[in-house]
C-alpha cells in the first residue's frame, strides 16, 4: 500500500516538474503578463502543500501587494513587498474545514495591474491540486 502512495506522489511531482519546466519559457516570452509573478507547487511538508510565489520584477516594477482570500472573499493574508527578484513560500493547512478555494491576488502598485491565481484545495485520493491563472 505504501508503494502505491509513493508511486502516486512521484507521478505528481514529475507532472508538476514537467509542467513548470515547459511553462517557464512561455512565461518568459509572454509580454501580455501584467505582473512578473508565478505561483507553483514545490512540494509537501507533513502532508500540507507548499507553494512558492516567484517575482521577476525590475527597477520600475518592484512594489507589489499580495492578498490571499478565501472563497467568500475574506482576506486571510495581506502584505506589501518591495523588491525586484524574490520569492515567498506559503504552507497551506488542508486539515481546516471549509475554504476549499483560495485566491492569490498580486497587484503592482506602479501599473495597478493584478494577477490572480486560484487554488482548489479539494483533495482526492490521487492528491491532485489545481492552480489556474484568472487574470
Amino acid at each position: 500500500m505504501n508503494k502505491i502512495f509513493r508511486n502516486n506522489r512521484l507521478m505528481m511531482i514529475a507532472f508538476f516538474t514537467v509542467f513548470s519546466v515547459a511553462a517557464a519559457p512561455a512565461m518568459a516570452n509572454d509580454s501580455s503578463n501584467p505582473v512578473p509573478v508565478e505561483l507553483k507547487l514545490i512540494g509537501n511538508i507533513n502532508h500540507q502543500p507548499l507553494y512558492q510565489l516567484s517575482f521577476a520584477g525590475n527597477a520600475e516594477e518592484n512594489d507589489f501587494t499580495i492578498i490571499v482570500r478565501d472563497e467568500d472573499g475574506n482576506s486571510l493574508y495581506r502584505e506589501n513587498i518591495k523588491g525586484e527578484n524574490f520569492y515567498k513560500k506559503f504552507l497551506l493547512n488542508n486539515d481546516e474545514p471549509g475554504n476549499d478555494i483560495l485566491r492569490f491576488e498580486i497587484t503592482s502598485k506602479r501599473s495597478h495591474k493584478t494577477v490572480v491565481f486560484e487554488i482548489n484545495r479539494q483533495s482526492r485520493f490521487t492528491g491532485e491540486m489545481a492552480i489556474s491563472k484568472i487574470k
